[in-house]
């Protein structure tokens, strides 16, 4: 892995994470963005400075989103782009909680080719690289084999189980729920729940490296009709999202109105 670009992030995953702590139940400053956008801290700041400054110094010629920096169209043109969320999860940073996480991705034409996730209070570090698997602290991971929907262990918010969601009865699930979307895609990777179902609109940062993990982990990864995740297009989102066990996947798909 040295000198490839999964060492790169898993280095700059680990940094940002150092930094992190150091803000971390200690009061940071917090601001609104606009047009309710969500808050950001100070913390977010620093990380997205040292990671901007880090991966492209490393990697000069390479596109770069962040959701703290403000988009430059440039990287349409980039063979590579870099996609990162200094911290996904900022609420949950701001209120001391330990689930937020530095999701950090490489895309290349549209795919993700390399990922990094790590959450630094728990000091989980996810990675992925296209075709050679996941792993969690190092060691490999995988998705669960579940077929069937109902009685699954489901990561989502409350409201995407709302009959009007859905083409029949919603599922009968077991229905839990994390800060982080990136860490939502890693547990599905680490096979610690079924599936995870968001369908709101997702951008880029909150899902690239996430998706990558649950895929090489096993899972199926699509937005809420079924279709394959794009990513670093003129508009970095994606109509929701979709992980899970293949089968169980695909009842999510047909299910879903």
């Amino acid at each position: 892995m040295p000198g490839t670009d999964l060492a790169l992030l898993t280095e700059a995953a680990q940094e940002a994470g150092a930094i992190a702590r150091h803000y971390w139940r200690r009061d940071p400053q917090t601001w609104d963005k606009p047009d309710k956008q969500g808050p950001v801290t100070e913390a977010d700041i620093a990380v997205n400075d040292m990671l901007r400054e880090r991966l492209l110094s490393a990697r000069p010629d390479y596109g770069w989103l962040s959701e703290e920096t403000e988009d430059d169209a440039g990287r349409l043109t980039a063979a590579r782009c870099f996609i990162v969320d200094p911290i996904d999860g900022t609420r949950d940073f701001i209120q001391g909680g330990k689930s937020f996480a530095h999701a950090i991705a490489v895309a290349e034409a549209g795919t993700v080719i390399a990922a990094a996730v790590y959450l630094p209070v728990a000091d989980k570090l996810y990675t992925a690289a296209a075709g050679a698997g996941a792993r969690l602290n190092d060691r490999p991971i995988h998705a669960s084999q579940r077929a069937k929907l109902d009685g699954a262990s489901i990561l989502t918010a409350r409201p995407a189980l709302d009959p009007g969601h859905w083409a029949g009865p919603p599922p009968r699930v077991r229905r839990s729920l994390r800060a982080s979307l990136a860490y939502r895609l890693c547990l599905v990777a680490q096979g610690r729940y079924d599936a995870m179902i968001t369908l709101r609109d997702s951008w880029d940062w909150d899902t690239a490296a996430g998706s990558l993990i649950a895929a090489e982990a096993g899972a199926t990864v699509t937005d809420r009709a079924g279709r394959p995740l794009r990513f670093d297009g003129p508009r970095p989102t994606s109509h929701g999202v979709l992980a899970g066990a293949p089968m169980l996947h695909g009842e999510l798909v047909a299910r879903l109105a």
